[in-house]
């Protein structure tokens, strides 16, 4: 594996540069140039350390898909979608590895009686989606909504909101968020 090529496709894509690199991680300048141009191989604590301005375990650098060794990834099979719900409900992440990815694209199914949890949601950003089976309940701040099949939201995220499932089929949706929080 090529350590320093790796940093530096990562490094590029958080949007770092060098200097600002190694500021974070409080080694030189040089020091980032050399393990970039595989001059030196660094220690396991010293890519530890450099890893920690990024922020980034040593774990995730050396398992992390970077785009130099993949192909950009277009087709996200359904087996392939990380779940990043709670609760009974299931939150589907599509794109999760798409480099500088700009919004959260979910499939959400939510069981009868399931919700997004008991406190509001409350970030910055925006939230759309569609209903695309079954019923759901969606509070924005002091307002109740019910959605059917084929209805649809979007609101500023900053606003407290709730998804919930009170009734007795499973409600399937499409949302999307804005930054990418997942």
């Amino acid at each position: 594996m090529d350590v320093g090529a790796r940093l530096k496709t990562i490094r590029k894509l958080k949007g770092l540069s060098q200097r600002e690199l190694a500021k974070r991680a409080g080694v030189t300048n040089s020091t980032i140039s050399m393990i970039e141009k595989n001059s030196v191989s660094p220690s396991v604590s010293s890519l530890k350390k450099v890893l920690g301005g990024i922020p980034m375990s040593l774990v995730e650098f050396f398992s992390l898909d970077t785009p130099q060794a993949r192909q950009r990834k277009v087709i996200y099979r359904a087996d392939e979608l990380l779940d990043i719900g709670s609760n009974k409900v299931i939150m589907q992440l599509i794109g999760k590895d798409h480099p500088r990815r700009q919004l959260s694209f979910l499939r959400e199914v939510y069981p009868p009686e399931a919700d997004a949890g008991p406190d509001m949601l409350c970030h910055e950003g925006e939230e759309a989606g569609l209903v695309v089976r079954g019923r759901l309940e969606l509070t924005v701040g002091e307002e109740v909504h019910i959605l059917d099949t084929g209805d649809s939201y979007y609101f500023e995220s900053s606003l407290p909101h709730r998804f919930n499932n009170p009734f007795n089929e499973p409600c399937e949706l499409v949302s999307a968020t804005t930054p990418a929080n997942f």
